[in-house]
């Protein structure tokens, strides 16, 4: 199962998503799918966001349903397991078992235990995983500590994502709801952009600033997880 779905459903999926977790809905998140830019143009790209939990099986489901279905806003400073019950769960499972023919098994379980803030469990996984995937969830893991001199080295390492565009997107998107928050992308994701932006929201508690760099975080989450748990084609 993937998360491309008719433009029917996914503006239900929006809708059910705004009313269970109080997520505000992304402008492009309502952009359906086949439809056209005002004034013409081509069309608009096949967004997978909402993220849809049940799109990888029943067993992440589960797993993810122990704290808010994947739309948990992380912490910028990431302390002990959101979730102790999920080191239950999980305990023994390998990325070929959850999540067989995706394009990046043994990420898209690093990611999930990122997502619970399980930081141990996580870097067990990347520091011996080459992929790209795993190389940022190694630098989201080290901007959480946070170590952003680490973060930089591991993103420098990933280089250039297929996430990045849709990433920029949504967090243009984010911002246009947080308009007091110092983040621009000028166009481009950048990563170590975003690294000072998180420093500086940090220190800003309940500020525009933090509001809008953990929205931002968890649409990076959700679209790295996606890409890492979908099914290879």
């Amino acid at each position: 199962m993937g998360l491309r779905t008719s433009s029917r459903v996914v503006e239900a999926g929006c809708e059910a998503a705004q009313r269970k977790h109080g997520v505000p809905l992304l402008p492009f998140q309502r952009a359906l799918l086949g439809a056209r830019p005002s004034g013409g143009g081509r069309p608009l790209r096949q967004w997978k966001l909402p993220f849809d939990p049940n799109a990888y099986g029943v067993a992440v489901a589960k797993t993810l349903a122990l704290d808010q279905d994947g739309a948990r806003l992380m912490p910028l400073v990431s302390g002990i397991c959101s979730v102790e019950a999920v080191r239950v769960q999980l305990r023994g499972q390998h990325g070929s078992s959850l999540f067989p023919k995706a394009v990046s098994p043994d990420a898209a379980l690093a990611g999930l235990w990122l997502y619970f803030s399980c930081l141990d469990e996580c870097h067990e996984i990347v520091q011996d995983s080459h992929s790209h995937e795993a190389y940022l969830w190694h630098a989201i893991l080290h901007r959480q500590e946070p170590d952003s001199g680490n973060a930089a080295y591991w993103f420098r390492k990933a280089g250039a994502h297929p996430i990045f565009p849709a990433l920029r997107e949504a967090a243009d998107a984010i911002v246009l709801r947080h308009p007091e928050a110092e983040f621009r992308t000028g166009g481009k994701w950048d990563p170590f952009s975003f690294v000072m932006f998180c420093e500086r929201a940090r220190q800003q508690p309940g500020s525009a600033q933090e509001q809008a760099a953990l929205e931002i975080q968890r649409a990076e989450w959700q679209l790295l997880f996606d890409h890492c748990a979908r099914l290879k084609k």
